[in-house]
């Protein structure tokens, strides 16, 4: 069986994008998975979060959509226990050379397949924004996992993704997915959140996971050691959602 790809989406900035898929990937990879994760952002954070100095990236995710093999790009990240296709700011210029190319939103899956083999999951963290990097993540992918934060505007921006998610479909990947929204630094003293969190579960039944992620210190303090959360304070209230993620994934996988 080859590798269930997951792109973890959002097009709103700081909703726990980088931070789910970093220490998802390092969740799984403890659980004895094969996981590789994708890093698709310019800003390169879930690099710099692996312990990858994207300065110093020579062949990252911005070469492998030009053309390169992904084998030739992948790094093995020394704490998290997965493998890595990094990025760094070059992909900001990817966007515009891609429109020149052929099959331009199917870059990404086309590099896949030929590794796709040898992962359990693959892991692709996405930027915020519903580029053409964004769709290429879509079209490789069998499932989206939607991070979310439990505010206002947080439900009206998903009309606008999951209204993506249906083009993507339709037009470029029939057999695309929600796995599920995943709800992200989470306060329950908070009534808003409560609310918010209850229209979800009423919106979208099951597709929303169980683990709630808390707002947890540690989750916001690992990236500058370089250090997935799930390993660098194991016994952290962050870390301990993303491993019970991790077991709601595989369960549902």
């Amino acid at each position: 069986m080859s590798a269930l790809v997951l792109a973890v989406v959002n097009q709103k900035g700081g909703v726990g994008k980088t931070t789910t898929s970093v220490n998802l990937a390092a969740a799984l990879a403890q659980s004895g998975r094969r996981v590789l994760l994708v890093d698709l952002d310019p800003q390169g954070n879930a690099t710099m979060g692996s312990g990858v100095d994207k300065r110093s990236a020579t062949r990252t995710v911005y070469h492998v959509l030009l053309g390169l093999e992904l084998a030739a790009a992948r790094q093995r990240t020394e704490k998290g226990g997965y493998d890595l296709v990094p990025a760094n700011r070059d992909l900001a210029g990817a966007e515009i050379e891609l429109v020149e190319l052929s099959s331009r939103e199917k870059r990404l899956k086309a590099a896949l397949e030929k590794v796709l083999d040898e992962y359990d999951f693959v892991l692709i963290d996405c930027p915020p924004s519903l580029s053409l990097l964004t769709v290429n993540a879509l079209t490789a992918a069998q499932r989206v996992l939607i991070p979310m934060q439990c505010e206002y505007y947080a439900l009206e921006g998903l009309s606008d993704l999951v209204g993506t998610i249906k083009r993507v479909r339709a037009n470029l990947n029939p057999q695309l997915e929600i796995a599920g929204l995943l709800r992200t630094m989470y306060d329950p003293r908070n009534t808003l959140s409560q609310q918010v969190s209850q229209q979800l579960e009423e919106h979208f039944g099951d597709k929303v996971y169980r683990t709630l992620v808390p707002r947890n210190v540690r989750l916001a303090e690992a990236p500058s050691y370089g250090v997935p959360a799930v390993i660098w304070d194991a016994g952290s209230k962050g870390a301990q959602a993303y491993v019970a993620l991790a077991g709601e994934i595989m369960g549902r996988a």
